[in-house]
């Protein structure tokens, strides 16, 4: 797989507080990585220096092969960004705006990637085909969200910036904005980096979990990897003679296999429950934060 983001030993300095210190990670085609972090931990740092839109301090940056500092016109067509919110043209119709976006992205096309997205599939694929010849002013919230998302995709880029995409979505845009993340990174092979305190979505987006504390890094790893890196017990539950137990266990493992051995058949409705992204993620950033990793 090719490698569309390279970081080493990310570096930035403002006087003399330093916001990112030795960030590291990578991201190949057809991935989603997401970056998690409170506050303050130099996700927007990070973001910004990726897209070309601050020069960091040191240390090394590829995106899609090119030093973001020194990125061009044609470099940037290969990049979509989808903010948290930006300031629309509220007399504009939604497929006006995105034809004419698209025009931007028309003379990058390339015999492999043909920009820009036709209008009327973006406008379908984002959910918007019934509001295409509605102005912008009109559009709800979680509308007017969509069309953030379909102006970050209009130029079928390569690699996707999302900056908490779903914020203002109801529970059935969620769902068909997920299923369009997916048509994304497996069919049109894009790369995703998001950010977003919704950590259920993470976990159920990303093939990749990066996260980030007082600017540098204490995870990387798939969706489950934190929480291997967390001692910490599940729990397991289980029913037996109409009965339901609960108990605690290190090793889930070893305790369910003797739990079979000794009772068989009779256990029934058995549960494992390990730590979820949010309990491992708030354990390891309190932790870090608190000096004791």
């Amino acid at each position: 797989m090719d490698l569309v983001l390279d970081v080493q030993d990310l570096r930035m300095r403002y006087g003399s507080t330093d916001v990112l210190n030795g960030v590291t990670f990578e991201a190949r085609a057809g991935e989603v990585v997401a970056l998690l972090g409170p506050n303050g931990a130099g996700k927007t740092t990070t973001i910004e220096i990726l897209e070309g839109f601050r020069i960091r301090s040191a240390g090394h940056a590829r995106v899609l092969g090119v030093d973001p500092a020194r990125g061009d016109e044609r470099w940037r067509a290969r990049l979509g960004v989808v903010l948290q919110s930006w300031r629309d043209h509220g007399k504009w119709r939604v497929r006006e705006l995105l034809h004419h976006f698209g025009l931007y992205y028309a003379p990058y096309s390339t015999d492999r990637i043909r920009r820009p997205w036709p209008t009327d599939e973006l406008i379908e694929a984002v959910g918007l085909t019934e509001q295409a010849d509605k102005r912008i002013a009109k559009l709800s919230g979680g509308q007017r969200r969509r069309l953030d998302v379909a102006i970050g995709i209009v130029g079928r880029p390569e690699l996707l910036f999302l900056d908490e995409p779903t914020a203002g979505f109801d529970p059935e845009a969620r769902r068909e904005f997920h299923d369009l993340v997916h048509r994304l990174s497996d069919i049109e092979d894009t790369t995703i980096l998001l950010t977003t305190h919704d950590l259920d979505e993470a976990e159920r987006l990303a093939d990749r979990i990066v996260i980030l504390a007082q600017g540098r890094i204490i995870a990387d790893g798939s969706a489950d990897a934190p929480s291997r890196q967390v001692a910490g017990e599940a729990e397991i539950g289980w029913t037996r003679d109409g009965q339901r137990f609960v108990h605690s266990a290190v090793d889930a493992t070893s305790f369910v296999r003797q739990l079979f051995v000794q009772y068989g058949e009779g256990i029934g409705d058995l549960e494992v429950r390990r730590n979820s992204l949010e309990d491992t993620y708030m354990k390891m950033v309190l932790e870090f934060e608190g000096g004791t990793r």
